[in-house]
């Protein structure tokens, strides 16, 4: 695998000085404390938390309470938050400032998760433009000296783009940074990312960096992008799962010090085991630990000789012990398998019809009963 390489080009994020332009995506049940940290580990650059409903923090819900924390060695410290009341936004921003829970908040306007946009959350909201301006408005006034940024998609379908004038809105709010995942709501995660779009954000949004999100699978693809988009960073999310060490890839592509890997099926065992040490860390409980750990295992071994029994008896792990008698019994010399490891790697689906609310689509405005259903769509837990 070539590896390009690209000017040393550190990110500014407001007051933040990020020694790379690489941003770990938050992912559901993926970006805890236990994962940032291991990709901390390998490479540099903001790592973001997993997704935190605005209302879970301002009701202290205990699973939120726990997604927040940081552990000592996580610097900057980024959480990224979603809501779709401004009020409820800006008390949780409030919080997170006043108890100095993180350095850095995010705002996401990108799930496309059908439970979250028929309530119109996450990548729906963008299309109510006010809406939208208000809570952006809002939360970077809570911040203060914190800073705000906004991450988005292309809009809720090609027919209803809306990512140009809300980078606009959310640069005129005040927000530190803007970030595309370069897809609407109704593609999910199949396809092919719009990279053009990303270079037409960045034309359109002038005085904040603009990042890029979607298919950087390697190092390689964060250093294209970049240069095809002249974007000032990029975000990853999909391509590092079951491969943390990817960020060690990214900081070499873009100037900074970092260890090459020899990804054996050693050096990729010795990983997976060490995420598992961290989650059982995390969780305070070594049972927890492995059943979170199993849903990694098909991503850590795509392309390597681990037999199927074995790939089974890995994703039903029970404790470190079974664990590690399981790992012992792979060939640690089987070397990186190349083009079969790398790709495209979680979850991709199928273009569908994004479920909206009712009429959504007939008015840029809110009407006053729909602001009460929009509550609805701060689902009661963070995290996804």
């Amino acid at each position: 695998m070539t590896l390009a390489t690209a000017p040393a080009r550190p990110l500014r994020i407001g007051p933040l000085d990020i020694d790379v332009p690489v941003v770990l995506a938050p992912m559901a049940g993926i970006t805890n404390t236990a994962f940032r940290r291991l990709c901390r580990e390998y490479g540099a650059g903001l790592y973001v938390s997993e997704m935190i409903t605005s209302r879970a923090l301002v009701e202290r819900n205990d699973v939120t309470m726990r997604l927040i924390r940081h552990h000592e060695s996580e610097t900057p410290r980024s959480i990224q938050l979603y809501g779709v009341d401004p009020a409820t936004i800006a008390e949780a921003v409030r919080i997170i400032v006043a108890e100095d829970h993180a350095d850095h908040i995010d705002l996401n306007f990108g799930c496309p998760v059908p439970k979250v946009t028929r309530k119109g959350g996450g990548a729906a909201l963008p299309w109510k433009t006010k809406l939208f301006a208000d809570i952006v408005d809002q939360a970077v006034k809570a911040a203060g000296p914190i800073p705000l940024t906004v991450k988005m998609r292309k809009g809720i379908d090609r027919d209803h783009l809306t990512f140009l004038e809300a980078g606009r809105a959310a640069e005129d709010a005040g927000a530190a940074a803007v970030a595309l995942h370069a897809r609407t709501a109704s593609e999910f995660y199949s396809g092919h990312a719009d990279w053009n779009a990303i270079g037409e954000l960045k034309q359109a949004v002038t005085s904040i960096p603009v990042l890029g999100n979607g298919d950087i699978w390697s190092a390689d693809d964060a250093v294209r992008m970049m240069a095809e988009t002249d974007c000032d960073g990029v975000v990853v999310g999909r391509g590092c799962l079951g491969r943390p060490w990817l960020f060690g890839d990214l900081a070499a592509a873009f100037g900074a010090e970092s260890r090459p890997v020899d990804a054996t099926l050693g050096f990729v065992s010795d990983a997976f085991r060490r995420h598992a040490d961290l989650l059982v860390e995390f969780f305070e409980d070594e049972d927890r630990g492995c059943r979170d750990i199993r849903k990694h295992v098909s991503w850590y071994f795509k392309g390597y000789p681990v037999g199927g029994e074995l790939r089974t008896a890995l994703a039903k792990v029970e404790s470190l012990a079974q664990m590690d008698d399981l790992l012992g019994q792979l060939d640690r010399d089987a070397p990186y398998p190349g083009a079969d490891a790398e790709g495209q790697r979680g979850r991709a689906g199928h273009p569908k019809r994004p479920a909206l609310p009712e009429k959504w689509l007939d008015s840029r405005d809110v009407a006053g009963d729909t602001q009460e259903m929009l509550r609805g769509a701060e689902i009661e837990n963070s995290g996804g």
